[in-house]
């Protein structure tokens, strides 16, 4: 053993010395982010996406890769050598543009939040700038990618052909058909003609409704009544009949339908219908000055139908937006009903009459 230390002495303090940078420069780089987190949350009150635990992931990854490479140098040479020496200069490279592209798309990324935030507190329309984040961002890892690509000799005839101009149509035109591109180009057409927008409550011809939430390149996220996420790929949606209740007209006339008996009073019914509604203090009144002048009252109530057993009234009462709406149907349906319970209105039920017949007697067919 002291032999083998002697003989090899220098080559063992070589690679000592490499493994004690290695480890110095990993703990070195550990001790610098998390200080750095924790001063810019103390002073700025910055809370940290990852950015900085990504870069440090990267960096001692890069002292692992340099310090083996320098440990293997000790065995090797002539044109392995070269070869080692020369993928050193490739790994630091591309740790140079990893680190470069975190970073630039994290700041683009903050960027975009910001704006978005500035547009939420004065009640503007974000889904533009939403959308945008997205596109940018993944242009910027693509171009980090591409780059990184150049200086790998098994790819840098494909990252040039990709960059080019001409190389960019023939991708282009080679993913046209993918369901990928159709995503983005029918996320593109929905956030360029706006059927919806982030915050608009929809529903969808099959019976999906709720919030939309995100727009991304690959998909529209909605959040139903029920606090469920469900996500429908921006082909799909753009696709679809739906309806927004949160256009540019927000209003929205809630159709009360009731059913009364035959017997009951049509006229106390209806009076009752419409004091119900209008007493509600959500419901608005729609009416123009001519049509108030005129009489025209606040909530109509009509006669729709005469059914099999029940006279059928409809009540149209007008709210500012959806979510009111729902309101006064749920509020009115249980004062209608109570209302009706007091004043005599009989709500008709579906209802059988079964008649049993009486077997014959057997004594009396002998008679």
């Amino acid at each position: 053993m002291l032999k083998f230390f002697k003989d090899y002495q220098y080559e063992v303090i070589y690679i000592l010395v490499v493994i004690a940078i290695v480890l110095t420069l990993r703990i070195l780089t550990t001790f610098i982010q998390k200080r750095t987190v924790k001063r810019s949350a103390d002073k700025y009150n910055y809370k940290t996406d990852g950015t900085s635990y990504t870069v440090r992931k990267i960096l001692n990854i890069l002292w692992t890769l340099l310090g083996a490479i320098a440990i293997v140098l000790l065995f090797v040479s002539g044109e392995i050598h070269q070869i080692l020496m020369d993928n050193a200069k490739y790994i630091v490279y591309c740790t140079i543009v990893a680190i470069a592209t975190v970073i630039f798309a994290s700041t683009t990324n903050r960027w975009f939040k910001w704006k978005v935030s500035k547009k939420n507190k004065t009640h503007d329309d974000p889904t533009s700038l939403k959308f945008l984040r997205y596109i940018a961002i993944g242009a910027i890892y693509t171009i980090g990618g591409l780059l990184i690509l150049l200086v790998l000799p098994g790819f840098r005839g494909v990252a040039q052909t990709v960059l080019g101009g001409a190389g960019v149509i023939a991708v282009i035109a080679g993913i046209a058909s993918q369901e990928a591109l159709g995503n983005i180009v029918s996320g593109l057409f929905i956030v360029s003609f706006k059927p919806f927008k982030i915050g608009d409550t929809i529903k969808l011809e099959g019976g999906m409704a709720g919030k939309v939430k995100d727009i991304t390149l690959r998909h529209t996220i909605i959040q139903n009544f029920e606090n469920r996420m469900i996500v429908i790929p921006n082909s799909v949606i753009n696709k679809e009949k739906l309806i927004n209740y949160d256009s540019i007209d927000q209003r929205v006339c809630e159709r009360l339908e009731i059913s009364i008996s035959y017997d009951s009073d049509i006229d106390l019914a209806k009076k009752i219908l419409k004091e119900e509604c209008e007493n509600h203090p959500l419901v608005i009144d729609k009416r123009t000055a001519k049509e108030v002048k005129a009489e025209v009252p606040k909530v109509k109530v009509v006669v729709i139908d005469l059914a099999d057993s029940a006279v059928i009234l409809r009540a149209y009462a007008w709210a500012a937006n959806s979510s009111n709406g729902y309101t006064v149907r749920f509020d009115a349906l249980e004062s209608i009903k109570k209302r009706f319970d007091r004043e005599g209105i009989v709500i008709p039920f579906p209802h059988q009459t079964i008649y049993i017949k009486k077997p014959f007697d057997k004594e009396d067919d002998a008679l």
